[in-house]
């Protein structure tokens, strides 16, 4: 019998002799074509958006070998994942589980802690249970996309009656995206808001259903015994989220408390109408005065949808990459920025957002908005039949913004060579003093980084997240570099105005949750007694937004990244970071 190849990483206090026990014990569970050992003889193939690399960060901002799995395993139905926890606690080897793949910005399919185990949710467990048109939910596990559960519906003639709320890109897991709390754009767009009722195996093994899904419609207990996964759920699981008792549902999301192996998602109904538009901004005051208008007709929902301002660099970074404007390496100036508008015809900020429902509806809730907007000189007003170019952000936004999944939006990704990127998400107030102030740190710090600033502010219904995309090459040390200390410096920045990030990518975790340290750092007190509760040996997810189990904490500065940097100014030399 041939030994496994020798993983890149161990997993942390495993020898290469118990490693191999534990894989035979996984192929033996999962089957051999369902467990892949991440060799230290391959090389670590990015991928690509399309086909993601597993086990490893392909934005990584340290090492590639960093952030690397020991193996990926796939099992092939809920129960394999339960026995797969059981085993992971037998053999005290930590676990991360992903859905896609697709969570770039954030880490992809990276494990926080080099050596664990990845647990690939997407190959196998990719059903549509259910579509519920009459009351626009549906049921899915954790590998159906964006796309496919568009497809579903598009074949069935199901998009008449309902649709799907997506996020910018179409190919990433619906349960994944709502359970790391993701936007979409239409007035669905709080994808966690969204979902009703979890399927939920716990760090011990044990299934669990959240909301109304904790009563089962069979109470036959024999039946119940057999496969509890394959019982009919409750007929209100869809459709009301909290059951009764304490809501559960919010401790499994950005958690390491639990792998959602199942999930209601409120679909929207056809709202029996629709219009995108684009209005167009001159100015960075423009920008400061459009805020001030949007807060009141967002919060009054006379603004139906999550509607986004976006910077000129990021769609222009739609339209071509940097070296399409200019031929210098710096950050663009203020004199380019204004001369790129003009040639895209853009403004320096951009609105775009949609109208819902019958016609006569559309028109007035159009009169409110255009009427508002124009109090600002020199605003531009767009629907996409005024843009003929097919290829413009506007035609792509038009298709988001009414549910349709598209994967336009990569193109940014290329500004510059072997283009990859990280989200700092920083939240705000719907106020243009606010907006501005953010923006006015980040471009500098971006400047300083001699990075661009490509950014975007999207709407919700009290706040906005600021996703600043930090674009970088991924194959040059320095330009990580870079990009690496721009992010680290922006969150101790942004924590000083009391700004906190809502999201971060994997290096990040340790530092932003260090800044949420209200009262002695009670939440995290908080967070940690339950991890210890729930997974006492540590095994599920260690690390993950920063709450590390007790067997970590024991040699916590081994495993913590950065909770103590502080900003300051760019290095004279970039290499010597």
């Amino acid at each position: 019998m041939t030994s496994p190849p020798h993983p890149m990483k161990l997993p942390p206090n495993t020898s290469l002799e118990i490693f191999t026990s534990f894989i035979t014990r996984c192929t033996s569970l999962c089957g051999a074509s369902n467990v892949q050992i991440i060799s230290q003889d391959s090389p670590l193939d990015d991928g690509s958006y399309q086909d993601p690399c597993k086990g490893h960060d392909m934005h990584a901002i340290l090492s590639k070998t960093y952030f690397v799995a020991s193996a990926v395993v796939y099992p092939r139905d809920v129960p394999e994942v339960q026995a797969m926890m059981r085993l992971c606690n037998e053999f005290v080897i930590p676990v991360w589980p992903w859905s896609a793949g697709r969570n770039t910005g954030y880490g992809g399919a990276a494990p926080r802690v080099p050596g664990s185990v990845g647990l690939d949710l997407g190959r196998h467990l990719n059903r549509i249970i259910e579509v519920n048109v009459e009351s626009c939910y549906a049921l899915v596990e954790p590998g159906v996309t964006y796309f496919a559960l568009h497809e579903y519906l598009e074949k069935r003639g199901l998009r008449e009656k309902v649709w799907l709320d997506v996020p910018d890109l179409g190919g990433g897991s619906i349960i994944g995206n709502a359970v790391e709390r993701g936007a979409g754009y239409t007035p669905y767009g709080d994808h966690f808001m969204m979902h009703s009722g979890m399927e939920v195996v716990l760090p011990n093994g044990e299934l669990v259903r959240t909301g109304m899904g904790a009563m089962p419609d069979s109470q036959d207990p024999e039946e119940l015994k057999k496969r509890p996964d394959l019982q009919t759920g409750n007929r209100a699981w869809g459709l009301f989220n909290y059951g009764f008792g304490p809501y559960n549902d919010g401790i499994f999301t950005q958690s390491s408390l639990g792998i959602v192996v199942k999930m209601g998602v409120w679909l929207m109904p056809n709202p029996g109408g629709y219009q995108a538009y684009m209005v167009t901004l001159p100015s960075d005051a423009a920008l400061n005065q459009a805020l001030e208008i949007i807060r009141p007709l967002r919060i009054g929902m006379v603004i139906q949808n999550v509607p986004t301002f976006r910077h000129i660099l990021l769609d222009a970074a739609v339209h071509g990459p940097k070296s399409s404007y200019t031929s210098s390496k710096a950050p663009i100036t203020e004199e380019e920025m204004d001369q790129i508008a003009e040639k895209l015809d853009l403004g320096r900020w951009n609105f775009y957002g949609a109208l819902y429902g019958p016609q006569p509806i559309r028109d007035v809730v159009w009169q409110v908005i255009k009427g508002s907007f124009s109090q600002i000189p020199g605003a531009k007003f767009y629907f996409p039949e005024d843009r003929k170019e097919k290829d413009s952000v506007l035609h792509t936004r038009e298709l988001t913004l009414q549910g349709i999944p598209t994967l336009g939006e990569l193109s940014w990704v290329d500004w510059l060579p072997n283009g990859a990127h990280l989200f700092f998400s920083p939240i705000t107030n719907i106020s243009g003093k606010d907006a501005l102030a953010q923006y006015d740190l980040t471009k500098r710090r971006c400047a300083e980084a001699e990075l661009d600033f490509l950014g975007t502010f999207v709407v919700g219904l009290r706040e906005m997240h600021h996703i600043v995309c930090i674009v970088f090459d991924r194959e040059d040390p320095e330009s990580r570099q870079k990009a690496h200390w721009l992010i680290r410096t922006l969150v101790s920045d942004c924590a000083k105005h009391g700004w906190g990030e809502y999201r971060t990518h994997l290096s990040l975790m340790d530092a932003v949750s260090a800044t949420y340290n209200f009262n002695d750092n009670a939440q995290m007190k908080l967070n940690e007694s339950i991890k210890d509760q729930l997974d006492p040996n540590g095994i599920l997810a260690p690390g993950k937004n920063g709450i590390w189990p007790a067997s970590y904490r024991k040699d916590i500065d081994k495993w913590v990244l950065g909770a103590d940097w502080t900003s300051g100014n760019p290095p004279a030399t970039w290499r010597d970071m």
